[in-house]
């Protein structure tokens, strides 16, 4: 068993035996690494604060190709203190990890860490966790394989007269393949933001301004068009579920 430091982030974690922990901490260059944090739930382990979800550091374990590696120690990048401490930006950070723990289960792509890395750190910062959730949710779909069509209708493949989007037709449609009665009108900023939200560099974002219609016409869209084509289930996806239902309830009073 050779010993290695490898940057990743915590996944998830399990309680396991009366003291300690499993952790899955996701890298580069090994991929998902599953880690046994020894008596690490004991008040003075020194592992106690980093054996936990949304750690980012760089990992220092003794590892084991075909098994559990075991935690040495952990240099914190970052564990997201002011997104731990606020419940809304926690339970969107949340999802986010256990998203891309579904995602990379499927396969491991070595831009994923940097995106979802990209991502919590602009949660920290302050950003809107609920549109930086479905940029990231837009990006995910190309790593599981199913992209909705934004580049053209998803029906005959039309690049013009585009005039909304549906998660049963699987992304853009045109004026010629909607259905009057069945497919919902989007407005024309929603759909041009669903193709910025492919493109856009997250880390490279400094602000936003997204109206709460379109923000709610693309979260309802990617909810819908998750549940049709990923199969992808988390635990957090419930409590985020509660959030954005209080959230919208607090607009609704607001407007």
């Amino acid at each position: 068993m050779k010993i290695i430091s490898v940057e990743g982030i915590c996944l998830s974690e399990t309680n396991y035996s009366e003291s300690s922990k499993i952790l899955n901490i996701y890298t580069k260059e090994y991929g998902m690494i599953g880690v046994l944090s020894k008596s690490c739930r004991n008040m003075k382990s020194k592992l106690r604060a980093v054996s936990r979800k949304l750690i980012y550091g760089t990992y220092h374990l003794y590892y084991k190709e075909n098994g559990l590696s075991t935690l040495i120690g952990v240099d914190v990048i970052n564990a997201y203190l002011k997104t731990t401490m606020n419940l809304e930006r926690v339970t969107y950070a949340s999802y986010l990890v256990d998203l891309t723990y579904q995602v990379v289960r499927q396969g491991t792509d070595e831009c994923v860490l940097d995106t979802l890395v990209a991502t919590l750190q602009k949660i920290e910062e302050g950003m809107e966790a609920s549109t930086l959730t479905n940029i990231y949710e837009v990006k995910m779909l190309g790593h599981l394989g199913v992209l909705p069509s934004l580049d053209g209708c998803a029906v005959c493949g039309n690049k013009t007269n585009i005039v909304t989007i549906s998660s049963d037709k699987g992304g853009l449609l045109c004026g010629s393949c909607f259905e009057s009665g069945v497919d919902k009108i989007v407005s024309s900023f929603t759909i041009k933001l669903l193709r910025m939200y492919y493109y856009v560099d997250i880390a490279k974002i400094s602000k936003m301004d997204i109206d709460e219609t379109s923000e709610r016409e693309i979260d309802t869209f990617l909810e819908e068009y998750y549940e049709k084509y990923t199969g992808v289930i988390t635990k957090s996806k419930k409590m985020l579920k509660e959030v954005k239902k209080i959230r919208y309830q607090e607009e609704m009073k607001g407007s």
